[in-house]
Order: structure tokens, then C-alpha cells, then sequence
């Protein structure tokens, strides 16, 4: 008896373990009795006919990613290597589809991708092509879509994840950006340029025409004084005519100016006139001088304004 107990634990243990199993959580088996299809085990605890039912491998129910790199060629002749990545899932319901109808769900995708790219590639330049990559992905998820849904797969993404061209391309598209780069470079270095040399073109401008405003009016200063001086002189000594007050206040001028000259440090030698009637002729150039001086402060009056006008608009 104690013999036979001991010959029926083992098979005892032998039958619960063929007969309780479990499914892990995102999984699922395929219970076939007698090589038939019978049900689909979900996650949890599950339990067959021990030596007549058998469960298969637990089949993954989460998302996949597969990546398929495709050479192939652009319109305008440049071999390129595009690198396209699908996510995929078996679909809730199409685990029978997805078990028993495909085989190889990677190598069926890959092949669809191959189709697809090398379809629609061609027809498109390699710079047509880095901006429509997005369109290339948009067919291959369509496509596959269309096509795995019967083996009860879905198609989640598809992305162009890369666009790899010839390494000679890749050389000369490199060196074509460089140049560009420069271009751009020393136009926007050009223009800088020209507005320093505007601006201080506009400077110097502004510059000469104040310079100018100050000359008129230190000139127009000067006669205001002298006209002052001739009127105050007149008034002070009775019948002194203009003639004879402008030549004091010119030969009063002139020693100050002797004063000025003489008192500079730098000054060694002054040479003056050295008879009367070389007086009287300095006389007359002073006071035709002040006169022209005159007629240049009424023009000089009016270029004021204009040169007022033009820095206020300029402002």
C-alpha cells in the first residue's frame, strides 16, 4: 500500500501541474485539444485536461517596434538608406487571426515597408524628400494598415526616424551650407558697413552745418558789437560822423589785436605797418571787410533758418 501511494504522488503532481497553468498580465495562450483550436487562455489562472488540452507560448499583447532600414533611390539619382520604424500590436479580439494566419509578423512588415518606400522614394528629389518624409510615413502606416488588419495586427506609427544619403552627397550638401552660411555672412556684414558709413556720412553733415551755424553767428556778433560801439561813440562826442568812429574802433581793434599777439608766448616778432598812409590803407581793408561782412550776415541770417528746417526734419 505504502508502495503504491508512493508510485501516485508523482503522477498525482504530474497531472495538477498539466492541469493549472497562468497567463501573465498583457498575454495570452492558445489552448488546443488534440492539435484543435479550443479557446484563448487570458491573464490569470487557467485550467485544461491534463494530456489532452495543451497551451502554447504566452504571446506578447503589448506594442512592438520594428525598425526597417530601405536603400534605395531619389529622383534625381541620389542613393539614400531610409530608416522606417513601425509599432505594432496584435489587436483584442484577432488573437486567433494573429496566431494562426501569419507566421512571421516582422518579416511580413518588413516586406510592406520595402514596397512602400521604394515606391514612392523614387519619385521624389533627396530635398523633396527630407520635407515630405512625414507623407512617407503617413503611406506606410495606410498601407499597413490595410494589409495587417486581416492578420489581426494593428498598425500604431510609422515614422521616418532617418534619411542617410551617400557619403559623397552628404560632402557636397555640407560644403553648399558652409557657402551659404558665408554669403549670408558677409552680406549682413556688408550692410553694417554701409550704415557705419551712412551714419557718419550723416554725422559729418550734421557736424559742417552746426559748424557753419557758429561761424554766421560769431560773425553776426561781431557786427552786432561794432554797430553798437559806433552808436554809443556818436552819442557820446556830438558831430562825429560813421566814417571817423570807424576808423577809431578799427585802429582801437587793430592795437588790441597787436596786444593779444604780442602777449602769446610763442610770439618772437610782430611786423606792422610803419608809416601813417599804410595805416589809413589798413583802415580802409578793415572797414570794406566789415561791410562785406555785413552783406554775408544777411545771407548767412537766412541760411540759418533753412539749416534750422533741415535738422528738425532730420530729427
Amino acid at each position: 500500500m505504502e508502495v503504491l501511494q508512493i508510485l501516485l504522488l508523482p503522477l498525482i503532481i504530474l497531472t495538477l501541474y498539466n492541469t493549472v497553468f497562468t497567463v501573465q498580465q498583457q498575454t495570452f495562450k492558445v489552448v488546443e485539444r488534440f492539435g484543435r483550436y479550443k479557446r484563448i487562455a487570458r491573464p490569470g489562472i487557467n485550467i485544461k485536461i491534463p494530456f489532452v488540452d495543451k497551451a502554447s507560448k504566452a504571446e506578447s499583447m503589448r506594442i512592438r517596434q520594428l525598425d526597417v532600414p530601405v536603400e534605395t533611390k531619389t529622383e534625381d539619382n541620389v542613393f539614400v538608406k531610409v530608416s522606417i520604424s513601425v509599432q505594432f500590436v496584435i489587436l483584442e479580439g484577432k488573437e486567433f487571426e494573429a496566431f494562426y494566419r501569419l507566421d512571421n509578423a516582422e518579416q511580413q512588415i518588413t516586406s510592406y515597408v520595402f514596397d512602400v518606400v521604394r515606391a514612392r522614394v523614387p519619385l521624389l528629389s533627396l530635398d523633396n524628400l527630407f520635407e515630405k518624409k512625414d507623407e512617407i510615413a503617413v503611406a506606410v502606416k495606410s498601407e499597413l494598415d490595410d494589409i495587417m488588419i486581416q492578420f489581426g495586427y494593428g498598425i500604431v506609427k510609422a515614422l521616418v526616424t532617418d534619411i542617410d544619403p551617400d557619403a559623397k552627397v552628404k560632402a557636397a550638401m555640407n560644403e553648399i551650407n558652409e557657402a551659404q552660411r558665408l554669403r549670408v555672412a558677409a552680406t549682413e556684414k556688408g550692410e553694417a558697413e554701409k550704415i557705419i558709413i551712412v551714419k557718419q556720412a550723416e554725422a559729418e553733415a550734421e557736424s559742417d552745418a552746426l559748424r557753419g551755424l557758429g561761424i554766421a553767428n560769431e560773425r553776426k556778433a561781431i557786427i552786432d558789437g561794432l554797430k553798437e560801439s559806433i552808436d554809443d561813440f556818436q552819442k557820446s562826442i556830438s558831430g562825429t560822423g560813421p566814417m571817423e568812429v570807424m576808423n577809431l574802433v578799427l585802429l582801437t581793434q587793430y592795437f588790441d589785436s597787436l596786444k593779444s599777439i604780442a602777449s602769446a608766448p610763442n610770439t618772437s616778432s610782430i611786423f606792422i605797418p610803419h608809416s601813417p598812409s599804410s595805416m589809413s590803407d589798413f583802415s580802409d581793408q578793415m572797414r570794406n571787410a566789415i561791410m562785406q561782412a555785413g552783406q554775408i550776415t544777411d545771407i548767412t541770417d537766412n541760411n540759418d533758418i533753412k539749416i534750422n528746417n533741415d535738422l528738425m526734419e532730420e530729427q
